[in-house]
């Protein structure tokens, strides 16, 4: 028997929810493969614990967290919760990223059946991709540290020919592993960088383009973000793995959750040389909290990712599985607007009833 310690962060406002819901999934998938066992660890942080205790989130969390297999975190913050300069407070990115050094957020964009999409002509699968942000460095490195006054503020946005080696290619072993673009089963990494504005991308893409040449077995391609924007909507189906700065990855894994009936579908992992957290890469939602109709499926497939990272990608395979058969069965019906119509736990129950 293979014994895992989680640590379980629910979060703020539909945080609990979410995780309430994932939970029950993830033990059933330990009793559907009874190699294994999970236990999972309770600990409070962001904009409540915040609130309460002036930071988002206590030292000895932030300790515990090092000492587990994995970290399995809810959203949290809450837009009505700031610092004194007018920052979110509870929010724990800057946190957990910096002090694990989790270089690597990683978001697949994959459409599912029964998810709506305002594309025409894309079955499930046909839209699969997954962008890798580089998650200490880029223009989130100055959150905290912008400089200025009243009438003017500065953010500065940094990259390192170090970090930016290690994100990109991690992104290209992603590809070794992964089947190819559903468009033409091309193995493809591509990254999206401004090289012909800002110094900082030209570095980006030099570093990109000498760790592509150690993989000529993977098609390497470059693209400028706001040309991505528009391709991921007119032909999202070319795309393997995309790789970019912090900032840039933010928006266009956002724009990729609108093509594949929203953030709801939308897991995510924070990865390091050695530490690790996932969760949906979505906020806490404080205008739906209470209203058990925020969508489980994105922080379900982040158990999923977290499963395949402590090494059961069977148990990973068999989770995500399930959640296709729930949803092409129509047991867990979503609308337009992305939101469930038959509530929270009820998405839950069909994939526990799948398993």
């Amino acid at each position: 028997m293979r014994d895992y310690r989680i640590i379980v962060i629910p979060g703020d406002n539909i945080g609990p929810e979410l995780i309430d819901a994932a939970l029950p999934v993830l033990e059933a998938v330990t009793k559907a493969d009874e190699g294994f066992r999970l236990t999972f660890e309770t600990h409070p942080a962001g904009a409540a614990h915040y609130t309460e205790h002036g930071v988002a989130m206590s030292k000895e969390t932030i300790e515990t967290c090092r000492t587990a297999d994995s970290v399995f975190k809810a959203p949290v913050g809450d837009p009505s919760v700031r610092t004194p300069e007018g920052i979110e407070a509870g929010l724990l990115g800057g946190i957990l990223r910096s002090d694990l050094d989790l270089f690597a957020n990683v978001r697949p964009v994959k459409l599912y059946p029964g998810a709506p999409t305002p594309l025409s002509g894309y079955e499930p699968g046909g839209i699969d991709y997954v962008i890798v942000r580089e998650n200490t460095e880029g223009l989130y490195a100055s959150r905290g540290k912008g400089v200025g006054g009243p009438n003017a503020v500065a953010d500065t946005l940094i990259t390192t020919r170090a970090g930016t080696e290690r994100v990109v290619r991690f992104a290209f072993e992603l590809a070794k592993k992964r089947s190819g673009a559903p468009a033409d089963g091309v193995q493809r990494v591509t990254c999206a960088e401004k090289s012909n504005v800002l110094r900082s991308f030209a570095l980006f893409k030099e570093v990109f383009l000498e760790v592509a040449a150690e993989y000529p077995g993977i098609e390497a391609e470059t693209i400028y973000p706001d040309a991505a924007a528009q391709a991921l909507i007119m032909n999202p189906a070319h795309y393997d793995v995309l790789v970019m700065e912090n900032f840039i990855g933010d928006i266009l894994s956002d724009l990729g959750g609108g093509t594949i009936g929203g953030l709801g579908m939308c897991p995510g992992g924070n990865i390091g040389d050695r530490y690790s957290y996932f969760e949906p890469v979505h906020g806490s939602a404080p205008d739906i909290a209470g209203q058990g109709i925020a969508n489980p499926v994105s922080q379900i497939l982040a158990g999923a990712m977290l499963l395949d990272h402590i090494g059961e990608a069977a148990a990973a395979r068999l989770l995500e599985r399930a959640v296709w058969k729930a949803l092409e069965t129509g047991a867990i019906p979503i609308d337009r607007r992305g939101r469930l119509e038959k509530g929270t736990m009820a998405a839950a129950g069909a994939i526990i009833a799948q398993l």
